[in-house]
């Protein structure tokens, strides 16, 4: 299971930052990714982290999002700085096995007020 956090309302330019503990599974095999989705949208791949630490971002978040991951606690972070109200959506988590068998957070709700 995982289990994500840390979302809340914060006015543009502020930051958050999101955490997902994962159970159950063994963590540091696993790619690790974020999605958001936003009223209306489809869910968008926002980050990822491979199980070797290589990171990858959408474009419309590189330079403020960073993904990084802390396979003692089982856990992948979302740095969010200078956010934006575009970025407001609900976020979830997303671990991913060698044999790509996908593992879902609940999602936590991300509002940015301009």
């Amino acid at each position: 299971q995982l289990q994500a956090s840390g979302g809340g309302l914060v006015q543009a330019g502020g930051s958050l930052r999101l955490s997902c503990a994962a159970s159950g599974i063994i963590f540091q095999f696993y790619s690790l990714a974020w999605y958001r989705q936003a009223p209306g949208n489809q869910r968008e791949l926002v980050a990822t982290i491979t199980s070797g630490g290589s990171t990858n971002y959408v474009r419309s978040v590189e330079r403020r999002f960073t993904i990084s991951r802390d396979n003692a606690k089982n856990t992948v972070y979302l740095q969010m700085n200078s956010l934006k109200p575009e970025d407001t959506a609900v976020y979830y988590c997303n671990a991913r096995s060698t044999q790509r068998v996908d593992y879902w957070g609940q999602g936590t709700q991300v509002t940015v007020s301009s």
